[in-house]
């Protein structure tokens, strides 16, 4: 025990002279960059999927891609990397962000990069930190970003013709037929259970990431309510969701009759399995789920959204059936009734005149044919 406190003290010591040397010597900006991930991590407790997408980010220039071939230009770092953070500009912080613009990518991208960059020098402000005297990225210019148009969504005739496209495996390569039974029998499985699945989806209004990790002691039947309290964060099962909080969702019969119907499938239904499993009874790869989703969607000849559009279709159908914004925003676990607000463009225009004709006290007026 002794020398194991040793051991901590004298690791204590040189990290305390290395941030002195820092100090004395002035903080380049990569030293600074990753710090702010730490910190971000220790103590303000960013999930993984931000982590990573700020590393991916500020990755090194010739990083190689987890997941896909080649590897990062690095644009950030090799911009800023090697500068005292206290010696870097606007003019510089401008330099980099035309220059990640000129790549091609949206301005939401470039504003990203901008965000991050002002976040980092933020923190380098700090008394806390190295109490810098300006953050150079504060002056640097937004790009201007498109107003989002309407939010496409499907109707729950296509939602399910969707389902049965999943159901009978048309997503499936026709090259890679089942050898035997058992095989036969186990796509079957997953084929219906994919149909439930965007049910759900559609219906009860989750995220992707909620949904892989829904388990069926969330689910409550009786009170006609899920329970979303788990989501996947990066490749991470964290017991919050994006708004960091759990929220109950309310039952319809739609999907109530899904989960009923995936309750019935004799293996994988204690409280702690997954509503959706694999063979094996673990987490569904999200990745994999949107793949499946994406050839039957083709196969059904539907309109090109993406899995996220499941949710904008029950925000939609919501709002257009009449339901209160404060009840849906409760629902999808929005933060700010704004975001609700984007799906009042599926109210029939023609049911708000009627009602704003009522409230006006006059009669509804009909064009002569």
């Amino acid at each position: 025990m002794l020398a194991l406190v040793r051991e901590h003290d004298a690791e204590q010591m040189l990290l305390e002279r290395d941030a002195e040397e820092r100090r004395r010597r002035g903080v380049t900006f990569r030293e600074l960059a990753a710090e702010y991930l730490e910190w971000l991590e220790d103590v303000k407790g960013a999930k993984p999927s931000t982590l990573r997408d700020h590393g991916f980010l500020l990755a090194e220039p010739g990083q190689a891609y987890r997941r896909a071939r080649g590897a990062s230009r690095g644009v950030i770092i090799a911009a800023l990397g090697d500068r005292l953070a206290r010696e870097v500009s606007t003019r510089e912080v401008e330099d980099l962000l035309r220059a990640i613009a000129s790549t091609g990518v949206a301005p939401r991208t470039v504003n990203k990069a901008r965000q991050l960059v002002c976040a980092i020098f933020n923190y380098g402000m700090r008394p806390s930190s190295y109490g810098l005297l300006a953050n150079p990225a504060a002056h640097a210019d937004r790009r201007t970003e498109p107003q989002p148009g309407p939010l496409a969504f499907y109707s729950p005739e296509q939602v399910e013709a969707l389902a049965r496209s999943l159901a009978k495996g048309a997503h499936r390569d026709p090259g890679r037929p089942a050898l035997s039974k058992d095989e036969i029998a186990a796509r079957a499985h997953e084929d219906l259970q994919d149909a439930e699945l965007v049910r759900l989806a559609a219906y009860a209004g989750l995220r992707r990431g909620e949904l892989v990790a829904l388990r069926w002691r969330d689910v409550d039947f009786a009170g006609r309510k899920l329970i979303v309290r788990r989501a996947l964060s990066g490749d991470t099962e964290v017991r919050s969701t994006k708004s960091r909080r759990a929220r109950e969702v309310p039952l319809p019969d739609q999907a109530a009759a899904a989960l009923d119907r995936l309750s019935r499938r004799g293996e994988f239904t204690g409280p702690d399995d997954y509503v959706f499993a694999s063979r094996l009874g673990r987490r569904l790869d999200p990745s994999a789920l949107r793949r499946r989703f994406e050839r039957a969607r083709d196969a059904a000849r539907l309109e090109p959204l993406r899995f996220h559009a499941l949710r904008h279709t029950y925000g939609s159908l919501l709002v257009a059936g009449g339901v209160d914004l404060v009840s849906v925003k409760a629902a999808m676990g929005h933060s700010r009734i704004t975001t609700t607000e984007r799906y009042l463009h599926a109210r029939p225009a023609g049911e708000l005149a009627d009602r704003f004709t009522r409230a006006l006290g006059g009669s509804t007026f009909r064009a002569a044919a």
